[in-house]
């Protein structure tokens, strides 16, 4: 057992009067005065966990604060009682956003230690002190990611028997001005039955639908549950509607239908075939589409005397394969959209002016929705968001599709190679993997099969072959030909047992056993 200590802090600004502190530096202290106790194994696998648990605290963003709830939205906080106001913060946090819960499971019973167990948030917060016509307001915005169903990018997809989304994040963009307070909401999560696509050296591995599970209890679980949550729910399904992603976008619409629920509607928005070829700006067509319940939704304002002059009333549920690249993206139009309204109202605005005209703040802006796409992308895929160029400057570069690229081929070495050990580390951290005091087999150490001692050889032999090819190319062209064919066989020969035993060599999770799939 071990007590994991925050022991340093960077503030991030002020929240409606509140500090906002992200936890940059950690220390980890055993209970125990000796591990002498230990067997060898254990002591080997008492290291590997350690090493887990420092790897998730040093993934950035992590945020707290010590007299505000950050695990609640400005309207689910103006609709609690006075009981709830006098809870400690511990008590009263939604549990969905509280990545430090099963770490203060015990301290949870003990009122008089809740002041230094406050709950701690992952996911992304910006807060700027901005002016607009010589009038200042406070722009915040909020991802809180969901420490249920958690994961990364292939290992956790869908949803569990739960109705729990994979990434699931809720978005809340604030603006604080002169008292007024006003709040616009979207979550995105991914495509909510249950679906796979395990990494198998495939550089797009096909999502797999799993036809032996009714997914219509898990979904309507889903919903159900958004529904008490937010309202109203809005579907933007971004994936292909063609290729590999064509069966989850028909799926996700026939049980939609299925579902039969007023409060659930569905868009689906083909993003890269609408957006083929640069035109990035027929993202307005979605956006034009959306305009009308946008409206009716409308969004969370109180005036400078507390009262509450308006609620939001329905949600955009925003997804692609990922819910990082393509929905960040539209999520932030949205926002802007919404935001127009709210700084209007405000007064920040004059009737008739553009957000887009106030270049300083438009720059602060599009640079903080760009950064919680990467800060988003980091947690759950590895690597820094793809599109973030259209995001920072509203168009799309030659530059921004040459560091997608590099991105991407970052991911497809993460998502092959690591990430067995990050989705470990996730499930020990958030104690969906508990580990037992006495066992007599490591649940670290899996035995190897023939095929992790052939590839080497294989690799070995290829490369070999490569080699001669090059230095003993004969003087004919016959001879030249030879050496190709016969260095070429065995790089076919590699290829071929590579592509049919994939799977076998990727870095998949040891700790948790996660569903099968036909």
């Amino acid at each position: 057992m071990y007590l994991i200590v925050i022991t340093r802090k960077k503030k991030v600004g002020d929240l409606l009067n509140h500090s906002i502190w992200k936890a940059t530096d950690f220390d980890i202290i055993s209970y125990k005065k000796t591990i002498l106790h230990l067997t060898d194994t254990q002591l080997q696998d008492n290291k590997v966990f350690l090493s887990m648990i420092n790897h998730i605290l040093s993934v950035d963003g992590f945020y707290f604060s010590t007299s505000y709830d950050l695990t609640h939205t400005l309207q689910r906080l103006s609709n609690t009682s006075p009981e709830f106001q006098e809870m400690s913060l511990l008590e009263r946090a939604d549990q969905r956003f509280v990545w430090n819960g099963h770490l203060l499971r015990e301290f949870s019973a003990q009122p008089e230690i809740h002041k230094f167990a406050v709950p701690v948030i992952h996911g992304f917060i910006a807060i700027h002190s901005c002016s607009v016509n010589g009038k200042y307001f406070d722009w915040i915005l909020i991802s809180r990611r969901s420490c249920f169903r958690a994961g990364v990018r292939y290992y956790v997809r869908g949803i569990d028997s739960e109705g729990h989304a994979a990434n699931f994040v809720e978005t809340e963009q604030i603006v604080y001005c002169n008292g007024g307070k006003a709040s616009f909401v979207q979550t995105r999560g991914s495509i909510p039955f249950f679906w796979s696509q395990r990494p198998n050296l495939k550089y797009k591995p096909k999502p797999q639908i799993n036809n032996a599970v009714n997914h219509t209890d898990g979904f309507q679980r889903h919903f159900d549950s958004q529904i008490i949550s937010y309202g109203k729910q809005v579907i933007i399904n971004l994936v292909n509607q063609k290729g590999s992603e064509k069966p989850l976008e028909q799926t996700f619409s026939q049980m939609v239908n299925g579902l039969g629920n007023g409060m659930v509607r569905y868009f689906a928005f083909d993003f890269h075939k609408e957006c083929s070829r640069m035109r990035w700006d027929r993202l307005q067509i979605l956006v034009d589409q959306l305009a009308e319940l946008q409206d009716q939704f409308g969004y969370f304002l109180v005036d400078s005397d507390g009262k509450v002059l308006m609620s939001q009333d329905g949600i955009f549920r925003s997804n692609c394969m990922d819910c990082l690249d393509r929905t960040n993206v539209v999520q932030s139009l949205l926002a802007h959209r919404s935001l127009q309204a709210q700084l209007q109202r405000l007064g920040v605005l004059h009737i008739g002016q553009r957000i887009e005209e106030q270049v300083q703040f438009e720059k602060i802006y599009k640079n903080a929705w760009a950064d919680n796409a990467n800060a988003c992308a980091k947690q759950y895929a590895g690597t820094g968001a793809l599109k973030t160029d259209f995001t920072r400057t509203g168009k799309r570069t030659q530059w921004g599709l040459i560091m997608d690229g590099w991105n991407s081929l970052i991911r497809y070495y993460k998502n092959n190679f690591s990430d067995g050990f990050r989705q470990d580390s996730i499930d020990l951290f958030l104690g969906n993997y508990s580990v037992e005091e006495v066992y007599t087999t490591s649940p670290l150490q899996i035995q190897k099969d023939w095929k992790f001692l052939a590839l080497p050889i294989i690799m070995v032999v290829a490369f070999s072959m490569c080699i001669i090819c090059l230095l003993m190319a004969g003087d004919t062209w016959t001879e030249t030909l030879a050496y190709v064919l016969f260095w070429g066989t065995a790089s076919i020969g590699t290829a071929t047992f590579i592509l049919y035993n994939g799977k076998d060599f990727v870095d998949a999770p040891k700790l948790v056993q996660k569903e099968k799939m036909d």
